[in-house]
């Protein structure tokens, strides 16, 4: 069985290694969504939409672990099962 610990290990590796995203990828993502903050943090309607996409994330996420079988097996062209290597 896996602790919390192990699990968080290995979503963190899985987050944070090179073969998921190249960088000038998350770079770019990360300038977006802090220009989209920015410019329209005032609006009304940002807080339902800010929530919606974070639950839609979330879904999308989980869905992403049940067919990859929590990071064991590759899905959708990402093939860095080392991450899941020993954590089984």
């Amino acid at each position: 069985m896996n602790t919390f610990t192990d699990l968080l290990r290995r979503e963190v590796r899985v987050a944070l290694s090179p073969k998921a995203q190249p960088l000038w990828f998350r770079v770019l993502k990360w300038v977006a969504l802090f220009a989209f903050i920015a410019r329209y943090h005032a609006a009304p309607w940002f807080g339902p939409i800010l929530a919606t996409c974070f639950v839609a994330a979330l879904g999308l996420h989980f869905f992403y672990r049940w067919k990859t079988c929590g990071w064991s097996r590759p899905w959708g062209g990402w093939s860095d099962v080392q991450a899941a290597d020993g954590l089984r």
